[in-house]
């Protein structure tokens, strides 16, 4: 079993990607900048959460 993540999450990650699908790459420390950058999130966590989530659907979508 992996790791759940929120709704709020999901919906945050898949915007961010439709508005700047392209300022995101495979690397998870680029990500968190560019995630700090375009959002207005106050925690680490939820950084890294969001970072780790769009991380992962850059790297699914470039094996398909």
């Amino acid at each position: 079993m992996g790791r759940i993540r929120t709704k709020f999450t999901k919906r945050i990650v898949d915007q961010l990607l439709a508005k700047h699908g392209a300022k995101f790459t495979d690397n998870f420390n680029k990500n968190k900048a560019v995630v700090q950058e375009l959002s207005d999130v106050r925690t680490k966590k939820i950084r890294n959460q969001l970072a780790g989530y769009a991380t992962k659907k850059v790297k699914l979508s470039m094996d398909e």
